[in-house]
């Protein structure tokens, strides 16, 4: 059964004006969905995406930049499926009567260590367990970037998801006057029932 996965970002801690723009992705471009109406302002773009559930999607993300990484570029988040709803219950020996959970598995940023200028991805990992493998579950994926106790980054998505195991990621290409230093990484996902928190970090070197 298909069903359709739907991107919607919004912007914290920083106002920066953007465009917005979706695409309806037919069935033969689903695996490479990519979003139209692109907006940058100020380390910014924005974009939405519709596509089948389980598919490879890429879509612009709107975040903001600030601080040690103004003048930055958040690039295309994309998601991908990795097991199914079945197949995630299975590995957590989920019960439906525990109702919607949401549990990050893990985040890791690419490469660990990078030289201002350069991409470093953030991916996250996680499963959402739900008492119906097929209804949709809103989910809130976001990611702080803090540099010395500041905060100066914090992209985020809001998708619409069935049950299963995802795994999303951020591509961020670093101002060429990045400071150097250790930037901490938090990511959160959560629902309207519960969210998880985890932690990494990268190096401007």
């Amino acid at each position: 059964m298909k069903s359709g996965f739907i991107a919607a970002f919004t912007l914290a801690a920083f106002t920066i004006t953007s465009l917005t723009g979706c695409v309806t992705v037919s069935e033969e471009h689903k695996g490479a969905a990519k979003g139209a109406g692109y907006g940058a302002a100020a380390g910014a773009i924005a974009g939405a995406v519709l596509a089948g559930e389980g598919s490879r999607t890429k879509g612009a993300v709107l975040g903001g930049l600030a601080g040690a990484l103004i003048g930055g570029l958040i690039g295309n988040y994309t998601i991908d499926r990795k097991y199914t709803a079945e197949q995630t219950a299975t590995r957590y020996n989920y019960q439906p009567a525990s109702g919607t959970m949401v549990r990050i598995e893990n985040i890791t940023t690419t490469p660990t260590s990078v030289n201002a200028g350069e991409k470093v991805e953030i991916q996250t990992t996680y499963a959402l367990l739900t008492p119906s493998a097929t209804a949709q579950t809103n989910v809130t994926e976001s990611v702080e970037i803090r540099y010395g106790g500041d905060l100066v980054g914090n992209p985020e998505a809001t998708v619409a998801h069935t049950g299963g195991t995802y795994t999303s990621t951020i591509p961020i290409i670093l101002p060429a006057d990045a400071k150097k230093g250790s930037y901490k990484v938090i990511a959160t996902v959560k629902t309207d029932s519960g969210k998880d928190t985890r932690e990494t970090s990268f190096t401007v070197r």
